[in-house]
């Protein structure tokens, strides 16, 4: 079993400038915001406004948490595969 206690050397790996290569991520992601905007439309009735009740901040900071232990996640499977 693995110790996983202890920083991944993913956390300090240097990382080279990335080669020209082909797409386009930025309407990959506006594609996902949309997608994403008529589902919050579709569940809540109305997209995200301001004033709205809620701490965009806390709403914010529990996503962030969400998203590092989802990437946690993909490295330690990474890992798994690669042994």
């Amino acid at each position: 079993m693995k110790y996983y206690n202890k920083p991944s050397v993913y956390a300090t790996e240097y990382e080279p400038p990335p080669k020209p290569a082909t797409g386009d991520l930025w309407k990959e992601v506006i594609a996902d915001m949309e997608a994403r905007r008529d589902m919050g439309i579709a569940k809540y009735g109305t997209p995200l406004q301001t004033f709205n009740g809620r701490d965009p901040l806390i709403d914010a900071y529990q996503e962030a948490l969400d998203l590092a232990v989802y990437l946690k996640q993909a490295i330690m499977e990474r890992q798994e595969d690669e042994s």
